[in-house]
């Protein structure tokens, strides 16, 4: 690590010791790394993707998975700020993997040090592909994830005029499974969304360069454009002059340990080894302003590209929205619907809370959960509504598909998808907190008893459609989306003096960064 400034070294815990309200304070909120060790016992995948010795069982994935097509990074080849992509299947993908081993040893016997491309596979969604065989079980830390929770019952992108097929990026996950030879490794970058992510290593040895996000600006050049593309390079001091000031937190990743990587942290990967590992992004109330910030930022290169084009346009915010969803994966509707439905979702199971017949006490801790949720959204919804997207006439062109995903709050209720959104967030909390295990159980307490109709509770006087319809329907815009959230907070603290009262709340929401 010759001309890198090493600060810090990630911490190591034993996930099987600590609490979950512990990762939330001191890595959730304090948004730090941590490597966790003890948590991936049982996997199937630690033992049908590892030979005995340790190293990949690579003929499993040929013989098993071989015709799945795959997405891989040649290693050796830069495609602008990332590396080369191809496709190809995973049986392809493992003949070229052995051939290089076998090719490596060749040139080890004859002193040549000539060999072919390094094949990285990247992004498998893995679950997507094969949701009956189970490699593994997320670990409790990581359940309350709204990205993947939202993506397995809804669309990210609604627009009739995007095509919708398995290969689409509406249609996926953020689940993955990586693979790569020794010496593979991945570019310096920041997560998309700038969500969370967490990487488990089932087999293999990897090296992590990390910068925390008060110091990411020196990997950019002077016009805050271009960022280092490897670290190991002779960076250029002329084109990026921060660079050699900055300093990083390393750590080598070990077989069967998970890394957290927290929102905003530039990093960069290398396989000291053969590996395996198992990823996800994700994000959740804690880190939801991250994703906002992150759509603004790009949405105002989005805006600024076509600026000249403004005033001969009669789309011109629209065509900004669309080039976003483009360019990030998402659009500031989209990231509406997805607030606003998790808003609703939370406001039904606070109204549930309010009939548990449980202690007062258990019933407080599980409302604060929703409360703080609430709180959140709320926070990211007051930082939206100046935003031209959410004006009237902007509002009004803005697709049915998608309007309607967010404004028709009565529909919303009776969808399908809602309600295995709501059923999927509290098996979330479930396998969370064990405090969440006594009278929680899914088809009972905060959801109705029927299971499948969120609205037909078994009590004839049943009122959560009135609870979460009474102050705003239909949802035009943030604002309504805001007055809504603090009719469900007050109403849900009338009902008990333990509940936190929402002015308390909100008083430090829109400072708070989460």
């Amino acid at each position: 690590m010759a001309g890198l400034q090493i600060g810090e070294k990630v911490e190591r815990v034993d996930g099987r010791k600590l609490r979950y309200e512990e990762f939330v304070e001191r890595y959730l909120k304090g948004n730090r790394p941590v490597v966790l060790t003890g948590l991936m016992d049982g996997w199937r995948a630690c033992s049908d993707w590892v030979n005995p010795n340790g190293r990949p069982n690579l003929p499993f994935f040929a013989r098993r998975f071989g015709k799945s097509l795959v997405q891989v990074a040649d290693c050796c080849t830069r495609d602008f700020t990332d590396q080369k992509r191809l496709e190809m299947s995973v049986a392809d993908f493992i003949s070229h993997w052995l051939g290089l081993s076998a090719e490596k040893c060749a040139d080890d016997l004859n002193g040549s040090e000539q060999m072919g491309s390094l094949l990285y596979l990247k992004d498998w969604h893995f679950v997507k592909e094969y949701p009956d065989y189970v490699a593994y079980t997320t670990p409790p830390f990581f359940n309350d994830d709204w990205l993947n929770l939202y993506l397995d019952s809804h669309y990210m992108h609604r627009d009739s005029d995007i095509h919708r097929d398995k290969n689409e990026i509406n249609c996926a996950d953020y689940r993955f499974v990586y693979m790569g030879a020794k010496g593979t490794w991945t570019p310096l970058h920041a997560d998309v969304f700038r969500s969370y992510s967490w990487s488990a290593n089932v087999c293999g040895k990897k090296q992590w360069l990390f910068l925390p996000p008060s110091q990411c600006h020196l990997v950019f050049d002077r016009h805050l454009k271009n960022s280092v593309y490897n670290v190991y390079d002779d960076v250029s001091e002329t084109q990026f002059p921060g660079f050699k000031k900055s300093i990083w937190w390393e750590c080598v990743q070990e077989q069967n340990e998970i890394i957290f990587v927290p929102s905003g942290w530039y990093h960069q990967v290398h396989n000291l080894e053969d590996a395996i590992s198992i990823n996800h992004n994700w994000f959740n109330a804690y880190n939801l302003s991250w994703v906002w910030n992150l759509l603004v930022e790009d949405y105002n290169v989005a805006k600024e590209y076509i600026e000249d084009i403004r005033d001969i346009c009669d789309d011109f915010e629209s065509i900004c929205q669309r080039n976003l969803e483009a360019n990030t994966g998402m659009n500031f509707y989209g990231f509406f619907i997805l607030i606003t439905r998790f808003a609703l979702a939370n406001m039904i199971q606070l109204y549930h809370l309010r009939n548990e017949e449980d202690a007062v006490s258990n019933s407080s801790i599980k409302a604060q959960y929703f409360i703080s949720n609430l709180v959140s959204i709320r926070a990211v919804a007051s930082k939206m509504k100046s935003f031209e997207a959410f004006a009237g006439e902007n509002l009004n062109s803005c697709s049915m598909e998608n309007r309607s995903a967010f404004s028709d709050v009565k529909k919303i209720l009776e969808e399908k998808d809602f309600h295995e959104l709501c059923m999927a967030l509290v098996r979330a909390y479930e396998t969370t907190d064990g405090r969440w295990e006594q009278n929680f159980e899914i088809g009972k307490g905060p959801l109705c008893p029927k299971g499948s109709l969120l609205l037909n509770c078994l009590r004839a006087d049943c009122g959560v459609q009135n609870f979460v319809t009474a102050s705003s329907s239909p949802i035009c815009g943030p604002e309504d989306l805001i007055r809504l959230i603090e009719h469900a907070i007050i109403n849900s603290s009338s009902t008990s003096g333990d509940f936190v009262m929402l002015s308390e709340l909100c008083d430090g929401a829109n400072n708070e960064v989460r």
